[in-house]
């Protein structure tokens, strides 16, 4: 019945009327039921809380190692259209990036060692920069990251099951907004639940890497690494460029994301956590190191060709496998593992975000924590722009790719450089070798940034290099509003004194009932000059207010407004601001109760109106107007 992207609107009209039922309906229980119980704030360093570096590695290292899947083809695919003669170069462009991945692996372990609380960019650069900018250009710059982290991961994991499934190619990005919302309302469940969720398959996939590695080395021997379709190497194709060797090297260094995880992330590990990081970190950068050289081998053996419609990694396996049970469980194993690579980021976004609006240049809303601890705003922040970015890119990995690890590589620049000024300041052992190591680095990371900003610029780059300064800006925009206001809050202790001030309260009533009774009883109880406000809409209701009012005994003065175009909001302002200005009476403050009755069971609050909502958002823009809600619940 529907197809292609249809699906969609029938979806967001099920989730709209879900949303529409939750806002009616009693949230905290629904909530204790997706989300789990709530956890109190001193099980935030509770041991179970915290991970083993063994299943920490799974979960932090999915997003590195799961790209295992599509880096080189992702450097492939750049040359792909010289021909045949350009396969071998499958080998040295992931040598290269192998290369690059120790020595950035190098970098970050001594990070670790620096900055045991999490040596992050974002931590390197504001330790060791006297100005914010630097520190704030590496949180942009990963904050974007981690975004299209998301959107990649998400996009490929649904592009590798649909080479064994063409089927489901016309859903693609509905299963992939699926899969991030799943993903999201896992990780709002809190650390621990999503470690023992995600760890395992994981595991599965990097056994199933290496499984298909080694069968393939084993398969070679039989025929001296030399099959029918292996292609000539060394041979230089016609039309091959430096700029298009710079070009695929760049798409191939997109498998080398997330990298920064295990080191943003230290926190979580359990003691001692330093070398629970390392010991990650060493684990990672040999399995992945051994997956990307293997895997590139195995591609040119067997002369793998780029098919949009059907992913090296599955060409790989029907040549081994064919469609079989092991065939399969590879491709299942990657499916679930490219979808399960964004759980690092649902760790490393919320974490990073929650730093910067610690210091003032993200709201504050974001250094909340949830029910279960986490960074919950910062998830949901994350898995919103991740929904962006897939439902317009329609789920393309080969569209989102050139807008991918740019960002990451200057923040990487910034680390390195942070962590070269960190050595030189501090010294210590070893330092100037550590320095040294920062500084190939820095310089090797640096180049690659370059390369992707001048080699992707047409394809996509030039969308980061615009949002990268508008976050950057608008960062510091932030920081300017905070600061002013605590400027402009500020008290001087010694001379600025709480002091009574003159207040008239006014009663908003809409008849006289039992809520107006509970209303005026309470403003006279706070010993004010009281005046009840009635807006009518003509004539006769204004009569018949005033003549009960004067029947109940006139218990305080009574304004009656007419309003001609039967509007509530625009009267009750302007007798406001006639008050304000009251001429030898002027009060200090307005003191404006509403009174508003409160059901006994949630569908009845959709059977009245929330005129009291109205007024309460309205009356913000009066500036010495104090609103007071009472409510008045009913019993029945």
């Amino acid at each position: 019945m529907f197809t292609g992207t249809a699906w969609i609107h029938p979806v967001l009209i099920i989730l709209s009327i879900i949303a529409i039922f939750f806002a009616f309906a009693n949230f905290s229980n629904i909530k204790k039921i997706v989300i789990g119980r709530p956890m109190r704030s001193k099980e935030l360093n509770a041991s179970h809380n915290k991970l083993f570096w063994l299943i920490a590695l799974p979960i932090l290292s999915a997003d590195l190692y799961s790209s295992v899947a599509y880096g080189p083809e992702a450097g492939i695919s750049e040359l792909a259209y010289l021909g045949p003669d350009s396969k071998w170069l499958v080998i040295p462009i992931t040598l290269t990036t192998v290369v690059l991945l120790c020595v950035l692996i190098v970098s970050y372990i001594m990070g670790v060692i620096a900055y045991p609380n999490g040596g992050g960019a974002y931590a390197i650069a504001k330790d060791n920069f006297k100005t914010s900018y630097m520190s704030l250009l590496a949180a942009s710059a990963l904050l974007i990251d981690y975004v299209l982290t998301v959107a990649v991961s998400v996009s490929a994991g649904i592009q590798a099951i649909g080479s064994a499934y063409p089927g489901i190619s016309n859903y693609e990005t509905l299963l992939a907004i699926l899969c991030v919302f799943f993903m999201l309302v896992v990780n709002l469940r809190g650390v621990s639940e999503s470690a023992s969720i995600f760890a395992w398959p994981t595991f599965l996939f990097m056994a199933s890497m290496l499984f298909l590695i080694g069968f393939g080395m084993f398969k070679g021997t039989q025929h001296g690494f030399v099959q029918p379709t292996t292609p000539p190497f060394g041979v230089a194709p016609q039309g091959l460029t430096i700029l298009l060797i710079l070009k695929a090297f760049s798409s191939a260094s997109s498998s080398l994301t997330g990298i920064e995880t295990i080191s943003n992330s230290v926190p979580v590990f359990r003691e001692p956590r330093t070398k629970g990081a390392i010991k990650a970190y060493i684990t990672l950068g040999l399995i992945t190191g051994i997956t990307l050289t293997g895997f590139a081998f195995l591609l040119y053996l067997n002369g793998i060709s780029v098919n949009p419609n059907n992913t090296m990694l599955s060409q790989l396996l029907i040549v081994y496998f064919g469609h079989g049970v092991i065939y399969q469980i590879i491709i299942w194993s990657t499916f679930i593992v490219l979808i399960l690579a964004a759980n690092s980021t649902f760790t490393g976004f919320p974490q990073l975000a929650a730093l910067v609006a610690a210091d003032r240049f993200l709201p504050r809303a974001l250094t909340l924590r949830g029910d279960k601890l986490g960074y919950s705003n910062g998830m949901i922040v994350l898995a919103a722009l991740s929904v962006l970015l897939i439902e317009a890119f329609n789920s393309r990995t080969d569209a989102l790719i050139p807008l991918y690890a740019i960002g990451v590589f200057v923040a990487f620049t910034v680390a390195e450089i942070g962590l070269v000024r960190r050595w030189i300041r501090v010294r210590g052992r070893l330092w100037k070798t550590k320095a040294a190591i920062n500084t190939i680095g820095a310089i090797l990371t640096f180049i690659v940034a370059l390369i992707f900003a001048i080699t992707k610029f047409t394809g996509g780059a030039w969308i980061v290099l615009i949002v990268l300064p508008i976050l950057f800006f608008i960062a510091l925009s932030i920081r300017k509003h905070y600061d002013q206001v605590a400027n402009e809050l500020r008290i001087d202790l010694s001379s600025m004194k709480p002091m009574e001030h003159r207040v008239i309260s006014i009663v908003l009533i809409s008849g006289i009932n039992q809520v107006v009774l509970h209303a005026v009883s309470f403003a006279q109880s706070l010993h004010t000059d009281v005046m009840a406000v009635y807006i009518g809409f003509d004539d006769d209701s204004i009569d018949k207010i005033e003549t009960k009012w004067r029947d109940w005994g006139d218990p305080c003065r009574l304004v009656t407004i007419k309003s001609e175009y039967r509007s509530i909001l625009y009267p009750v302002s302007r007798f406001l601001s006639r008050v304000e200005n009251w001429e030898g009476g002027k009060p200090d403050h307005i003191h404006v109760i509403i009174a508003q009755f409160v059901p006994k069971k949630w569908w009845h609050f959709g059977l009245h109106n929330q005129t009291s909502l109205m007024i309460r958002t309205w009356l913000l823009r009066h500036k010495d107007v104090v609103v007071t809600t009472l409510p008045y619940h009913l019993r029945k």
